[in-house]
């Protein structure tokens, strides 16, 4: 199972970097019914569109955020979303125990991640290689 990370749904999702190509020719290599991601990636989107909407100042904003909301939600309706379920919360109970220098949702992911035992793509190498038991790949490069 492939877990794609906020980073490699956002560049799916925008189409316009280079790193969409090699993203895309690998996931081509792949089953779609072995692709998703997890209900933490899909909060930190929806916090983030949402913010952008609150923000909108004039209506043409107000129509562009709630657009660009509504392509956010389209996507999600195709891609199957992970639970953070019970074997999830107390696999980041443990890791939260480690003390790891970890954010909060990425450990939240990573727990879902280890509980599916799936390989989750991520840029953020850095972060995600501190957690033991996750496979993380970055399949932009």
């Amino acid at each position: 199972m492939l877990i794609l990370d906020t980073d490699h749904l956002t560049i799916i999702q925008r189409r316009n970097e280079p790193a969409y190509s090699n993203l895309v020719a690998r996931l081509g290599k792949v089953s779609s019914t072995e692709i998703c991601t997890t209900i933490v990636n899909f909060e930190e989107q929806m916090r983030g569109w949402l913010a952008i909407v609150s923000s909108a100042k004039d209506p043409k904003q107000e129509v562009d955020a709630y657009y660009r909301l509504h392509t956010m939600l389209t996507f999600f309706r195709k891609m199957p979303v992970l639970e953070y379920d019970v074997n999830a919360g107390q696999c980041f109970s443990q890791l939260r125990q480690m003390k790891l220098r970890v954010g909060t949702m990425d450990l939240k992911i990573a727990a879902i991640v280890i509980s599916q035992k799936g390989l989750l793509l991520s840029r953020n190498l850095a972060d995600f290689q501190r957690v033991p038991g996750l496979q993380v790949e970055d399949w932009t490069i």
